[in-house]
């Protein structure tokens, strides 16, 4: 009897016939980290088998923000403390715009094709203009000033060195982003089925990565359209005023200069990786938002801390550190993100990621009365 229930709890070999032995095998090696593993999440193995790459994961289960911003307000009360808008902000983007409007002109002079031009466009001018890019998405939420059109224009002025002008169609699609995340035809982050259809091979991804900001900008139109309003004149205006005016006085050359930094700060660069890491679905995870803790934050925002964003979008950048030392019970438990650059690296290489590898629900009836607002800080003006 002793031998008979020895070989009952020994494990089964499923190799022995012509299976895999664990979700692992076979498999390259896990791409996301675990701070503080748990007993459900060692960090180091698959918790769940590859997902489907014919088509995107579709669940029916509510987004995971709100229900952990509840969980954390009632642990935590004093998480308020950290909500609202923090006046450093305001100063960074007067000094990257700078920045990048000086190195404009100071390259008047030299080629576009030359290595000096290529090299300040990549490596300063793409990480800047990243830099503005999140700076507009830390202004959307109004966390630049107590004053919502103090923001807007704000944004506005943190857009001139783009040289493309986006920021008052940018507030409504991200505010969308969060209030409806993963619902199909609403959320625009999500890659449509016409993406998923021709760019889900190798080449498919490369093409994507490398120019990620086109579909960024160009998706959201097809997808769902916005009604021009007078804050997206004042944005366009204010931006073609800008670069005629540039332009005339300096040539066309600081203008190339700034389009160049906006093409690949959206492409392969190292801060880029956080488009792809936020809401891409990794390792069998059925997780739609991952953290990224790394020193690249320092350029962007700390728009890393992405779970502890989407969780308080009323917490400012500054203080996103805090908010996951003040709750690390729920932040340290989540995978997340060790490097911005072998993400795009590994969603290139990597067969298990692809354009597929999103969550998306079912569009919902959103009525007026029951369109779920975002928590704002007590000292913040509404919209």
């Amino acid at each position: 009897m002793g031998a008979i229930a020895q070989e009952k709890a020994k494990p089964v070999d499923f190799s022995y016939f012509g299976g895999a032995e664990s979700l692992d095998e076979g498999r390259s090696p896990r791409r996301t980290a675990v701070p503080s593993p748990t007993a459900e999440d060692d960090g180091k193995s698959y918790p769940g088998p590859p997902q489907d790459p014919s088509d995107f994961l579709w669940i029916m289960t509510e987004e995971p923000h709100r229900t952990r911003r509840m969980a954390i307000m009632k642990a935590h009360p004093e998480v308020t403390k950290l909500m609202g808008h923090e006046p450093l902000t305001k100063w960074v983007v007067l000094g990257v715009v700078s920045l990048q409007v000086a190195l404009a002109i100071w390259l008047r002079r030299t080629h576009p094709l030359s290595p000096l031009f290529l090299l300040c466009a990549y490596v300063i001018g793409g990480t800047a203009n990243h830099n503005l890019f999140l700076a507009i998405h830390e202004i959307t939420h109004n966390l630049a000033f107590k004053s919502v059109k103090a923001n807007k224009a704000l944004a506005v002025f943190a857009n001139l060195p783009i040289g493309i002008p986006y920021s008052a169609a940018f507030k409504r699609y991200h505010i969308e982003h969060h209030k409806f995340l993963g619902e199909d035809g609403i959320d625009t982050d999500l890659p449509t089925r016409l993406e998923l259809l021709c760019l889900n091979n190798v080449l498919g991804k490369v093409f994507f990565a490398t120019f990620q900001i086109l579909f960024y900008a160009l998706r959201p139109g097809f997808v769902r359209a916005q009604t021009f309003t007078q804050w997206h004149f004042v944005n366009l205006v204010t931006q073609l005023v800008f670069d005629y005016a540039l332009v005339k006085t300096f040539g066309a050359r600081p203008l190339i200069y700034l389009l160049m930094s906006s093409f690949f700060a959206g492409s392969l660069h190292p801060l880029a990786g956080h488009f792809i890491a936020e809401h891409y679905i990794w390792d069998g995870l059925h997780q739609e938002t991952y953290s990224y803790y790394g020193p690249l934050n320092i350029f962007a925002y700390n728009v890393g801390y992405h779970n502890e964003h989407h969780d308080f979008p009323s917490v400012a950048w500054t203080r996103l550190p805090a908010l996951r030392a003040l709750a690390p019970e729920f932040y340290d438990t989540i995978p997340s993100h060790p490097s911005w650059p072998m993400v795009i690296v590994n969603f290139i290489r990597d067969p298990e990621v692809g354009i597929f590898a999103r969550v998306k629900r079912k569009p919902k009836s959103h009525g007026e009365s029951s369109v779920q607002q975002l928590p704002a800080s007590p000292s913040q003006p509404k919209d």
